[in-house]
Order: C-alpha cells, then structure tokens, then sequence
C-alpha cells in the first residue's frame, strides 16, 4: 500500500513538474544556413477540418470572404514514405509529384534483396511516429555561408522519434515526457546523393535502383523500429532522379503531355488528392468507433474544399490555379488509414470496413473501396498553393487497372 501511495505521490510531482523540465531541456540545433520547409510549430491549415460546413458542397459560382469556393485546403508531403508528413502553404510540383514528397524510404533486406517497408507491414506501425523535418538552404539565415556541408549538400533532413522506455515504474517519467512530444535525439540526413552507393529495391512490382543512406541510422533508430542494430537487416533508400518509376497505368503518354509521367516512393502516381466533404461523409459512418476521424489519415498531398461528396468520383481533367492536371483514376484504399498517425495505434476495422461497407465503386477492382483521386499533372513543373481555385475541365468513367508485374500486359493499355 505504502509502494503505491509513493508511487502515486512520484506521478503528481513528475505531472507538476513536467513543464518546466521540457522547457529546460536543450533542444537540438538547427542545421546551419538553412530554414526548416514547411508551417510553422502549432500552425496548420485543417485546424477546423471537423466543422461540418465541409459535409456540404459549396455552389462555385459562390465565394467565400472573396475567395474561391472550390479550393485547394490544405497541402502535405511526406518525405519519409509511410512516416510523418509536412504541411504546406505552398510547394513545388516536379515531375514524381510534389517536391520532396515519398524520396526516401525503409527498406529491408531478405533473400530477393531490398524490399520497401511501409505501415502496411506487420510490425512497422511504428513508422507514423517518426516526423521527418525538411531544412533547405536559405541566404538570410545568420550563420549561412555557401561552405557549410548543409549549404553544399543542397539541404538536410532531421528525423526525430519516440524514445523506448522501459516497463515499469523506471520507465515511468520516460513515458509521460513522450506523452508531451519529447523525442529521441534528431539524426541529420544529407541531401546530397553523389556519396552513396546504388542499390535496387522492390516496391510492389518494380526494382528502381536506389542510393543507400543507411550509415546515417543511428542504432536507437533501429531499435525503435524493432531491430537489433548488430544484425539489422534494416536500412533507408532514396530515390535517384535517373531511376524514376514511369507510370502507364490509367496515365496519359508522352505524346500526349510531352513527357512520361514518373514517381519516386509513391505507391502508383505522383499526386493523391482527397475531398474535405467525401472524408465527412466516410467520418460519420466511423464516429461510433472513432469519434474524430482525422483527413491526415489518408495521407493526401492535396485536399480540396468545395466539391460536394464523392463529385471527384467522375473527374478526368482539372484545373488548378491555371494548370491542367489529369485525374488518372480513383484512389484504391488498403487498411492503412486504420493507424492513427498521432498515436501509432491501429484500428482493427475502421475505417477500412466503413469504407467497404459501400465505396466498392470502381469496376476494375470489385474487392476494395475507393477514396479519393490519383493525380497527373500536364506539366512537369509549376507551384501549387493553399487557396489555389480548383476547376473541372472533363467528367467520365473510370475503371482501374491493377499494378502489372514486368512484360505484362492488359489489352488497350
């Protein structure tokens, strides 16, 4: 009794005094001569993504406080594939998608080689924990000088991740501190990719040749993921720009747009985009399982308002902000959606059932539900931002054509 009554007591002081050890604490420092890519700390801009005026369409011939009403809401990319995203007012669109978005990936070794590794893996549910930061070259900074290895590598990426702590009492201070978003000390990834060497990985059927970052992961990184560092069959790729993936499927062809579209890590095409009133409408069938069903689940690049629920079903050409961008085909949902990626905690049946329960909409894939729209823009390059006015050029039918191992072919394709 005594034993519990200290202990209770130890988490009262620790809870009292746990906001002036964090503020205390050192924090890492940042990389020299660079910014950090993205939204400020605290700033995002689905802060109110479960008002429910985004359940309902909104007309285009109205406006909204002078501006559009059917617009580009928010903007994410996802540097590390399956792991945090970074938000965005604005990005650069290169040919594999938005800048920066899916280049680097885990990966690990077996007997056919190096295999992608992604929250769709037992194990790995960890993966939404780990919040890669994108810091970029910026001459304002104060200790900027083109000498810096930061500058000259063209930028680097920090990932920082949730300590392991230990069962028990011991661990109890360690689990609290995580609680409030103390992380493991940040490991610093260069950008420049001349110095690693090329290796082929699998991701679904393809085999691009990748650059192998995995000196830079520290053994507390493997451990988190469930590896001892000794043995460690684990390891991180980045994409090489020359050994892109081409996308055929449901995409428009060179001669089309002028060029062949790509993708880095992405799972099929370069952009994902979601509507705000089509996520509502899922939300509301899983509120009696998960009262806040966040749209970050989804991992979308591009989420839109405006639209009415599901009108994205039929689009086949868009316009954005004056661009023409190919809506390639509907986006096949899989079980990842399930692990919230604010706790890492898997959901066993939502909203995966939900979905199924009635978005099996698309001919060529009878067995899964759809959510969302796979994105192919007409141009290689531009800039997308928030606020950005969203348009329809062309509406028709869809039917998906599902990933071909190498040599295969479907009739039309």
């Amino acid at each position: 009794m005594e034993d519990l009554l200290s202990l209770s007591l130890l988490s009262i002081l620790l809870l009292c005094s746990l906001p002036l050890w964090l503020l205390l604490r050192p924090r890492p420092s940042p990389p020299r001569g660079c910014r950090r890519l993205g939204l400020a700390d605290g700033e995002s801009n689905l802060h109110d993504e479960f008002d429910l005026k985004y359940s309902q369409g909104i007309p285009r011939t109205q406006r909204e406080g002078g501006q559009p009403s059917w617009r580009v809401k928010a903007l994410f990319t996802y540097p590390l594939k399956s792991c945090g995203g970074i938000e965005l007012s604005q990005s650069d669109i290169v040919p594999t998608g938005l800048k920066f978005d899916r280049q680097f990936v885990f990966a690990e070794n077996g007997p056919e080689g190096w295999n992608t590794r992604t929250l769709r893996n037992a194990g790995f549910q960890r993966m939404a924990l780990i919040h890669p930061e994108i810091w970029i070259p910026c001459p304002s900074a104060p200790d900027y000088h083109p000498s810096l290895p930061e500058v000259k590598s063209q930028g680097v990426m920090l990932i920082s991740y949730p300590r392991i702590t230990p069962p028990g009492p011991a661990g109890l201070f360690k689990r609290i501190a995580m609680s409030t978003g103390m992380i493991s000390p940040p490991t610093y990834i260069p950008e420049s990719m001349s110095n690693y060497p090329l290796t082929p990985v699998k991701i679904w059927k393809d085999k691009p040749l990748a650059h192998n970052y995995g000196i830079h992961l520290p053994a507390k990184l493997h451990k988190y993921l469930g590896f001892d560092a000794k043995t460690s069959p684990l390891t991180l790729l980045r994409a090489n720009e020359t050994h892109t993936r081409q996308i055929y499927r449901n995409a428009p062809r060179a001669e089309e747009i002028g060029f062949q579209p790509t993708t880095a890590f992405a799972d099929a095409y370069p952009i994902h985009l979601l509507n705000m009133s089509s996520h509502h409408d899922l939300a509301a069938r899983c509120a009696y399982a998960i009262p806040r069903l966040s749209i970050s689940r989804f991992r979308a690049n591009i989420i839109i308002q405006g639209p009415e629920a599901f009108a994205e079903d039929h689009w086949k050409r868009l316009d954005i902000a004056g661009v023409e961008i190919h809506a390639a085909c509907r986006t096949v949902r899989c079980r990842l959606p399930n692990v919230d990626p604010v706790t890492g905690f898997r959901h066993p049946v939502e909203p995966d059932r939900a979905l199924k329960s009635y978005r099996k909409i698309d001919e060529g894939d009878r067995t899964n539900a759809c959510l969302g729209m796979q994105l192919v823009p007409a141009l290689p390059e531009f800039v997308i931002r928030v606020g950005d006015e969203v348009g329809v050029l062309e509406t028709g039918s869809h039917r998906y054509i599902k990933m071909l191992a190498p040599g295969e072919v479907v009739e039309g394709v």
